[in-house]
């Protein structure tokens, strides 16, 4: 089938050429000229703005925005929608809060543009893994894309989740857990690395990633990282958050459901941002006014 891809970063620049593998026929634009010579170079058809892109697709059009998400994500919704005519599709596929895509399903209606949620998983490996993909919206346009779809998933990675939304809630749940995993293997192999067994936690990841229970991808890119830089001198302990995992948090608040693990790795993360936390000189400062015991000064 023919489909256009708005965004060619890392994900976006991989899944025109994932496509083009597969057959389809794909339009591409990106604001970086260069990133779209590059997919021309492999085959993709080339525009030089939303209204070219347009103007280059057989009706129904299926346009994917695979931009950042609020504003610029927001921004290029409403030009499409301006640019496309009634049985046309936009597909999101960037990590947009599914409460937006609740709302931009409902306005595109009124225009009879059809729209679809794409949680979309599987990062820079997603080229030659595929990615998991988790689908919300119009079901017509789910059957109408679905050979594009089937594309880009892996075997089995594919699943539509109904209206519009559950897709892009389904994503979100999926990076809460994912802050939760990352955050329990890091406390892992840091009180490894504390005691003084001298573990060497490229062996570790080894021995976990074959046979073990706690065996995954993550861990798996856990021994990569091992392997490269052994004690991670190369980098800062400061990790940031996309918003998914405090969307998650929210989402277990509205609906009085217990999320205390994922609401701990979110926390871990807004610590890992303090340089001399005022909070913990707080405690420090407690701990030495009840009961006198010694604080180190600034």
């Amino acid at each position: 089938m023919q489909i256009a891809i708005i965004g060619l970063g890392k994900m976006g620049g991989n899944m025109v050429k994932r496509l083009l593998g597969g057959g389809h026929r794909v339009v591409a634009y990106d604001r970086d000229p260069a990133a779209v010579a590059a997919v021309v170079h492999e085959g993709a058809t080339g525009a030089n703005s939303l209204e070219d892109l347009a103007s280059k697709l057989e009706v129904p059009r299926a346009v994917w925005v695979m931009v950042p998400s609020g504003s610029p994500t927001e921004e290029t919704i409403q030009k499409l929608s301006n640019l496309l005519s009634a049985g046309d599709i936009i597909i999101d596929g960037g990590n947009s809060n599914f409460r937006d895509s609740v709302r931009r399903s409902d306005e595109l209606a009124g225009k009879q543009v059809r729209f679809l949620d794409a949680g979309t998983s599987g990062g820079v490996w997603g080229l030659a893994n595929g990615y998991s993909l988790m689908i919300g919206g119009d079901p017509t346009a789910f059957e109408h894309c679905k050979p594009a779809l089937e594309t880009l998933a892996p075997v089995s990675g594919l699943g539509y989740f109904g209206k519009a939304g559950a897709g892009h809630f389904c994503k979100m749940v999926h990076n809460g857990v994912e802050y939760a995993m990352m955050q329990s293997y890091a406390e892992g192999f840091e009180l490894m690395r504390a005691t003084d067994f001298g573990y060497d936690l490229r062996e570790v990841t080894r021995v976990w990633n074959n046979g073990s229970v706690v065996r995954s991808w993550l861990c798996e890119l856990a021994q990569r990282a091992f392997e490269k830089d052994p004690d991670l001198d190369g980098l800062k302990a400061y990790v940031e958050d996309s918003g998914e995992g405090r969307w998650t948090v929210n989402e277990g608040v509205a609906h009085a459901v217990p999320v205390p693990t994922i609401a701990a790795a979110l926390f871990a993360r807004f610590a890992s941002r303090q340089s001399n936390s005022f909070g913990l000189r707080v405690l420090a400062a407690l701990r030495n006014e009840f009961g006198g015991h010694a604080v180190k000064k600034a």
